[in-house]
């Protein structure tokens, strides 16, 4: 799957707790960048509104996204954070290993600031 992603014009991910020091290499533990006029706010473990890991919630605060994106417990989920005043995105799983039964990723759009076409997709596992 890396191979296939390296091959767009601009990839931005971080790496999980299961990633090999290839990866770990390739992509930093968490990554805040502007695209657009959003702000988006990435790292894999982070929790979602109301349960964030430790410290995540003091990070968001500082860092003040539009959009923070974690993964870790392979549950898709889109979520908004009114005291954070954020979105939260959690695409599920993509890989074949883990306790996921379907393998999820999300795709969307930023229009002006704007988070646009939020979409789900799903695949078997097999």
């Amino acid at each position: 799957m890396h191979d296939s992603l390296q091959k767009a014009k601009i990839v931005r991910g971080v790496y999980g707790n299961i990633d090999g020091s290839e990866i770990r290499k390739l992509y930093p533990i968490e990554l805040t960048f502007i695209i657009d006029g959003l702000t988006v706010y990435m790292t894999h473990i982070g929790g979602y509104p109301g349960k964030y890991a430790k410290g995540i919630k003091a990070k968001l605060s500082l860092i003040q996204p539009d959009l923070f994106i974690c993964g870790h417990s392979h549950i898709c989920k889109v979520m908004k954070d009114k005291d954070l005043n954020l979105i939260h995105f959690n695409p599920g799983a993509i890989g074949l290993h883990g306790f996921h039964k379907k393998r999820t990723m999300m795709k969307f759009a930023i229009d002006n600031g704007k988070l646009i076409d939020i979409n789900i997709i799903e695949y078997d596992r097999n």
